[in-house]
């Protein structure tokens, strides 16, 4: 038997070429991925915190309110569009340029809104050239998701796509913490400083981060997937028509998975800052604590909750998840409504992980493992993203409507009562994937 090999010829295992590029390509997607999410949150940070008082001034707040996160929601309606053309394109033409594409894109719109003038300087203008931004962003995102965990997942060991995969979507709570500590920072200044040049600090500030994450991403490979589609000339000419007219089960099975988690983390993260200030009248730093935490806390759960799907499958992973998230709707908004601190930063950080993070860890290997490579980009991207439309992106606006509208938060519960329903629907009708080659085009 021969010997290990071993490292300066001191008996330590030496660290496989394969491991090496796992972590660089790891590393690389998930640092972009912190970027990418940064760039989006921080526009649902400051809707809630700012946008109605600077782009919608002339309205009474609760209208204010449901116009800033209606321009919220209009980065999540263009996110089906991004993630149907950089999914052709990406099916066509590769994984990596299309990951480059989405940070320039995103990193421009960031960038530009924090140059914005408000309604008093230029009028209707302003909220006009806002949506146009958000809808930029909301491009840029939707075929960010679906590149950067194919680009892992295809790389990574059949038994560990689920772990490897919930290391990307490690992203999403990164960018959550990284731009609530900003505004969180921020929100020491004066009020007036605030209002009239703090707030653009965080969006102005993205230009670094793109800067560094570009620098990474241009220095990663094509997956071997794709690379074995691309030689044995099998790639799919219309990507997009195939997932939706050949496959459409598998397509809504897709979109229901996602229909659940995206809604509860925007209720949590966004929504939750409005009706604590407002309708709590708690301090909003004690709000931007609690989602801190919260998402402090997943950088531990998604992976986590990644690795089990792994070691029993994603389909318990996610029937759990649902079942979790309905039961979470009946008592979030009774444990908010005690105002006590220790219990509203509890419950947020800890219903985050159970609700979000027990789904969103294995779904970065889940959504994917649907399709064959072939349309594997386009098919992932395009149900991620259209469900994070439906109900991702109208989640803050729904949820203020229905709060305005009974004076209750009741409708609130049985609305994410329902969508964890169609999750666990879907979950039934989905296939278990753990133990399928992802190589199959």
């Amino acid at each position: 038997m021969t010997d290990a090999p071993t490292a300066d010829g001191i008996g330590i295992p030496a660290v496989s070429r394969d491991d090496e590029k796992m972590k660089k390509i790891v590393w690389a997607s998930v640092l972009g991925t912190v970027v990418e999410w940064y760039d989006f949150l921080i526009y649902g940070t400051a809707a809630a915190l700012v946008f109605n008082k600077l782009f919608f001034p002339t309205m009474d707040p609760v209208a204010g309110t449901l116009a800033a996160f209606a321009a919220y929601a209009v980065g999540f309606v263009a996110r089906p569009l991004g993630g149907a053309i950089f999914g052709h394109f990406g099916d066509r033409l590769g994984r990596k340029a299309m990951l480059t594409l989405t940070m320039l894109i995103m990193g421009v719109g960031t960038f530009l809104i924090g140059c914005l003038p408000t309604y008093d300087q230029i009028g209707i203008w302003a909220p006009i050239l806002l949506v146009a931004l958000r809808l930029m962003q909301g491009i840029g995102i939707g075929g960010e998701w679906g590149g950067a965990v194919l680009m892992v997942i295809e790389h990574a060991p059949e038994k560990k796509r689920g772990f490897y995969g919930s290391l990307v979507q490690v992203g999403f709570p990164a960018g959550v913490a990284l731009s609530t500590a900003t505004f969180l920072g921020l929100s020491m200044l004066p009020q007036e400083q605030f209002l009239s040049w703090g707030w653009r600090l965080p969006f102005l500030f993205s230009v670094i981060l793109i800067g560094v994450g570009l620098f990474v991403r241009l220095r990663l490979v094509e997956t071997p997937a794709f690379a074995q589609v691309k030689e044995t000339k099998t790639v799919a000419r219309m990507p997009i028509l195939e997932v939706i007219m050949g496959q459409p089960k598998t397509f809504l099975t897709a979109v229901g998975l996602k229909i659940s988690e995206v809604a509860w983390v925007y209720v949590l993260t966004v929504f939750s800052i409005v009706y604590a200030t407002n309708t709590l009248g708690l301090p909003k730093t004690l709000i931007l604590y609690a989602i801190l935490l919260g998402a402090v806390l997943e950088f531990a759960t998604l992976p986590l909750f990644g690795w089990m799907s792994d070691k029993i499958g994603r389909r318990p992973m996610y029937i759990g998840g649902a079942l979790i998230s309905a039961a979470c709707a009946l008592v979030v908004f009774p444990l908010l409504d005690t105002r006590d601190p220790a219990i509203v930063v509890i419950s947020i950080a800890v219903i985050m992980s159970l609700t979000h993070a027990t789904m969103f860890g294995p779904q970065a290997a889940f959504l994917p493992e649907l399709f064959g490579t072939r349309v594997r980009y386009s098919g992932a991207s395009l149900g991620c993203q259209i469900a994070a439309a439906i109900s991702g992106g109208f989640a803050p606006m729904i949820a203020t409507g229905l709060l305005a509208w009974a004076g209750a938060t009741w409708p609130i519960a049985l609305y994410l009562i329902c969508l964890a329903a169609i999750s666990l629907v879907a979950t039934l009708y989905a296939t278990e994937t753990r133990d399928l080659d992802i190589s199959r085009a």
